[in-house]
């Protein structure tokens, strides 16, 4: 793929990504419980919290869209987004192997993080090779 395609290719899944991120956050903003009822499991004493949650989520799509302009500028958004989307389902596989959490919780985590694991590491993978093409720090 040539350096064009590749600057479509992610600028789409920023985009793509930003959509989802947005649109996550605004369900869980308004509708805390729904997750956990389609999973039957018992809902939040806080939905606050989970609400909360879902405010940082949909902060982080407008991260997104914002990189989606120019991905190897916005490089440090994009780092930042692949770190919450591995570091978050370590956390919670946690919980899971500990027994604080049913399995199944660990859906959240395919759609929301491990899905964009990936092409996010393709970005940043880019960017690293064309810093040392280049010889210099990605700014």
């Amino acid at each position: 793929m040539n350096a064009l395609g590749k600057q479509r290719f992610f600028s789409f899944v920023l985009r793509a990504a930003a959509v989802y991120n947005i649109m996550w956050g605004i369900f869980t903003v308004f509708w805390p419980d729904a997750y956990f009822d389609w999973l039957g499991l018992e809902r939040m004493n806080y939905p606050m919290m989970w609400q909360g949650v879902g405010m940082i989520v949909g902060v982080y799509g407008v991260g997104y869209w914002i990189a989606a302009v120019n991905p190897v500028r916005h490089w440090p958004i994009v780092l930042v987004g692949f770190l919450g989307k591995l570091l978050g389902p370590i956390g919670m596989a946690g919980y899971v192997f500990r027994g604080v959490l049913p399995l199944k919780i660990m859906w959240l985590n395919m759609t929301n993080d491990l899905i964009w694991l990936l092409p996010f590491a393709l970005i940043l993978g880019h960017v690293w090779t064309q810093a040392r093409t280049e010889g210099k720090n990605p700014d």
